[in-house]
């Protein structure tokens, strides 16, 4: 870490910190060169990829956007509030794990099924018709039949 004073390279860690819920840390710092003390902070950046979009355009990725669907899919459904937050999470959580820096909306669409089907199967119709586009009653039959199948229709065999 360069000094800030006269721009040495050579700084030495006189004591760390673990700061509040532990998300950070506070390092003071002493400059070789000219003796001085400064404090430095140290917290974790976490990027999630940019969301391509099915005609190409890439968007950030909006946490916000992602509970919007959610509360238009459970808008008057029984579902507690902490369920959708863990549920977000969950779908948050998997898109840092890929590891990419750029993912599909479809592949968050599908995250977003998923889960709305374990949450409630209403809400996972509601959400399918507009993310499937749906053009006729044959589709909700479809997906009525997937949600109405044993294994939720799921199996891959």
């Amino acid at each position: 870490m360069k000094c800030p004073f006269c721009n040495a390279p050579d700084t030495q860690v006189v004591d760390s910190r673990v700061g509040e819920e532990g998300a950070s840390v506070r390092r003071r710092r002493r400059c070789a060169a000219c003796n001085k003390r400064f404090t430095t902070y140290e917290t974790i950046e976490l990027r999630l990829p940019q969301v391509v979009k099915q005609d190409g355009r890439r968007t950030e990725f909006s946490r916000d956007k992602l509970m919007t669907g959610f509360r238009r899919a459970l808008h008057k459904r029984k579902v507690p509030t902490e369920k959708v937050d863990e549920a977000v999470e969950r779908i948050i959580q998997n898109l840092l794990a890929l590891g990419v820096r750029e993912v599909p909306a479809r592949r968050i669409g599908d995250m977003v099924m998923e889960e709305l089907y374990k949450l409630d199967q209403v809400a996972y119709i509601r959400f399918a018709s507009v993310y499937r586009a749906f053009q006729g009653i044959d589709d909700f039959r479809d997906v009525l039949q997937e949600v109405q199948q044993p294994d939720g229709g799921r199996s891959k065999a």
